[in-house]
């Protein structure tokens, strides 16, 4: 599974300098990518376990729009991971560019609180 989400840049978005703050920019890849997680897992306890490298590509500006695109890249026993593409669009030009780019895993949990295995999903839904 794959999906597209949304995020327009905000006043509140910025750091001290104008552009967007990394941290917002993070909060929205795990959350964007937990949605993801939870509509194709669906009775599941899914935690953010990890984030691979975090590089900031370019700066963003206020009034810009960010796509956030999400997609299932591999399933282990009690894991899941998505790779997670960020593109800015300016609001001024159709050209959108990679921004950020990173692998988010999250793993299930049981009622134990100990990980506990996934259901097998179907590819390419």
């Amino acid at each position: 599974m794959s999906i597209n989400n949304y995020k327009a840049v905000l006043p509140q978005d910025l750091n001290h300098y104008g552009y967007i703050f990394g941290g917002n920019l993070l909060k929205w890849v795990d959350e964007y990518s937990w949605i993801a997680a939870a509509l194709e897992f669906p009775d599941c306890n899914l935690v953010t376990s990890g984030m691979e490298k975090v590089q900031f590509r370019k700066s963003v500006k206020q009034g810009s729009i960010l796509r956030f695109h999400i997609k299932n890249i591999k399933q282990g026993i009690a894991y899941v991971k998505f790779k997670v593409n960020v593109f800015c669009k300016n609001s001024k030009s159709l050209d959108e560019e990679i921004i950020f780019d990173t692998i988010v895993t999250f793993v299930n949990i049981g009622d134990n609180g100990k990980a506990s295995p996934l259901p097998k999903t179907v590819k390419n839904q």
